[in-house]
Formats: C-alpha cells, structure tokens, sequence
C-alpha cells in the first residue's frame, strides 16, 4: 500500500480581532522546545503562515488522527504567544502580508515584486509514495485531468483583502502568479522531465528545482509525486478525503501506467479552464468534466472521479469512506460555502475568521 503524507499551510491569526498576525518565528520557537514537534512545523514564505507536515501513513485513520493533533498542537504553541491558528486559504480580513528574512524569500521578492508580497495563500500538499521516477512521470501524466476537480472539493478562499471574490478558491488565481505554476503538458519519460525541469531553471526565472510549481510534480526531497492543487481545508476530515482520492489517483495512473495505457492529452489550455471553472463554482454549478472537458453538474463530475479510482480505493480499504465523505460535502458544502454562510448570517468578517478557528480545531 502507497503511503501517504500531507504539508498543510495554516493563517496566524489575532483570537480577538480576526487579523492575521505576523509571529510565525515566535510560534516556531515554542515548537523547538518540544522534541516531538522539532521536526513537524516549519517556516513559510511569509510571517502569518505556519507550516507543518505529517508522517507518511498508509492508514487513513492513522492520518486523520495525526492532522487532528498537529492542528491543536499549532494552536496550543499560537495560544502561548497570545494568536492562533487558522484553516483558511486566504485571509478574509485586509493583510499587509510580511516576507520572511531569510535569503530564500527575500530573493524572490526582490524578483517577483508584488506577486511575493501579496502571495499569503494557504494550500494543503499532499505526496503519495512511488517506486521510480519513471512510474512518477508516468503518474503526473494521468493524473492531470483529475486535479481541478480536487481543487473544487477543497476550495476554501472566497474572501481576499476585505472582499467577496466571486470564487471558491481565489487562492488558486492568486497562486497562478508564479511564473512556473499550473497544469503540465504531456512528458512521457523522466528523462524529458528532468530535462525540462533543469531548462527552466537555467533561464533563470526560478531559483532551483523546488520552485517548479506544477500542479503535480516529482518531489525533491522525497520519492513520492506531489500533489498541490488543494486549498488548506477547513475541516480535517476534508483534508484526509483529499489525501485519499490523491492516493487513489496515483495508484490508478501507476497501474494505467505499467498496463501501456496512454494518458489522456488534454492541452494545457484546456487544463487552465478547468482550473479556473473549479475556482469558481466550487461544489455549485458545474465543473468541465475530465473525461469532455465540456461541462457537467458538480454531482456528475465527483462520481466520475470515484468510479475512477473505485478499485485502488476498494483495494485499500478507502472505497466507502470516500463515498461517504464526498456524499456529505456536496450535501453540506465545502469551506467557501462554510464562510459564505457565517457572512450572510453576521454580515462580519472578523465573524468569519472565529468561525473557522472553532472548524480548524474540530
């Protein structure tokens, strides 16, 4: 069985106020202290997100109960210093976002000007283990189609500097900035992979490897095809649901893969569409189907991606509780939605922000 981890990307946030708080290096600080949690929670681009990442796992009880804990440990260190911690993509409150110091950081925003200081965007990641870089190429290649759809199940970003948006998931436009982000074309082997990867980076455009944003990408530090179209997902369960149906992604590609099942080529134009109409709408409306890229009902699209991968769940033993879980999200809604309604009902978007800290932590 593949295993499974996830990097979710959380907002400091005042308990009072609801405004986004810079103290990230002060929360890391408590972190440290603690031998357990040394190696969990890391720095991110800039100072109100806190990073962490779980083990990989190749239960999907086992992971929703790491997620769970982590969370609160975040906010127990967030408490300490007086802020906490928030599940949300974007920060519905106005934010002069901070850049880290470190050389990273600052050399991107010295590149990249206003796209580096206006990107305090949260997403979930997850990577799912593979056997080769040929088998990981061979994944990311079958996979693509599938992945705006992702994008719609965890869509938890309708608000953005003190406004309604319009999308589900504005922090998906907000992420397309980068000059490397977004869907792929077809590569065929790892070796065209890697070559590709190394030509953009001797443009100089990027820094190096690990700023290859794709959609779906081999990891660079680990042997697993890494996921990151997700938004942080409000509730926990949302963010194992994801996990779960990358996991089934990967091992349904894997075996298209090594059966000599050509991907579906899909052009990169189309791709973008259905990223975009998947920021959108959401779980309302429609979504452009992988199979047409023409548009179908939300409901239709969720059953085409489970039929999908129907065996590599059953085989782990995720089937039912896939099924389960994107049964009760259409019916109650993904995290926008969640917003959204904490909006219409107080009209505050302070308002908001309490609410999702109360959802982070349940």
């Amino acid at each position: 069985m593949r295993t499974v981890g996830v990097e979710e990307e959380l907002l400091l946030v005042d308990p009072e106020t609801g405004e986004p708080r810079a103290l990230s290096a002060a929360v890391l600080a408590r972190a440290t202290r603690e031998p357990a949690d040394q190696d969990v929670f890391e720095k991110e681009l800039h100072n109100q997100m806190l990073e962490f990442a779980t083990h990989p796992q190749s239960g999907m009880d086992e992971l929703a109960e790491e997620i769970v804990r982590i969370r609160g440990q975040a906010a127990r260190h967030a408490g300490e210093i007086g802020c906490t911690v928030a599940a949300l993509a974007t920060s519905p409150l106005p934010v002069r976002p901070s850049v880290g110091m470190n050389r990273r950081y600052q050399w991107m925003a010295e590149h990249y000007g206003i796209a580096t200081r206006e990107q305090l965007v949260c997403g979930c990641h997850v990577h799912v283990s593979v056997e080769s870089d040929e088998e990981g190429v061979g994944v990311v290649d079958r996979i693509r189609p599938w992945l705006p759809v992702l994008s719609a199940l965890s869509a938890n970003s309708p608000f953005w500097q003190g406004k309604e948006t319009g999308y589900d998931s504005y922090r998906s436009r907000v992420w397309q900035r980068w000059p490397s982000a977004g869907p792929t074309e077809l590569f065929g082997s790892a070796e065209r992979y890697h070559q590709r990867v190394a030509d953009m980076v001797a443009t100089g455009t990027i820094l190096d490897e690990a700023m290859v944003y794709f959609d779906a990408r081999l990891s660079a530090r680990y042997p697993t095809v890494e996921v990151r179209v997700a938004d942080v997902c409000l509730h926990a369960d949302t963010a194992v649901l994801v996990a779960t149906l990358v996991r089934g992604l990967v091992e349904t590609a894997a075996r298209e893969w090594k059966a000599g099942e050509e991907p579906v080529d899909h052009s990169v134009s189309l791709l973008r569409l259905a990223d975009w109409q998947a920021a959108r709408s959401g779980l309302t409306g429609e979504l452009l189907h992988p199979a047409t890229m023409r548009r179908a009902p939300v409901g239709t699209v969720v059953r085409a991606l489970l039929d999908h991968v129907r065996d590599a769940l059953a085989d782990n033993g995720d089937l039912e509780r896939a099924r389960t879980s994107c049964a009760e999200l259409l019916r109650d809604g993904n995290g926008a939605r969640v917003q959204r309604e904490v909006w219409e009902r107080t009209g505050s978007l302070r308002e908001v922000v309490t609410a999702c800290v109360r959802h982070t932590q349940s």
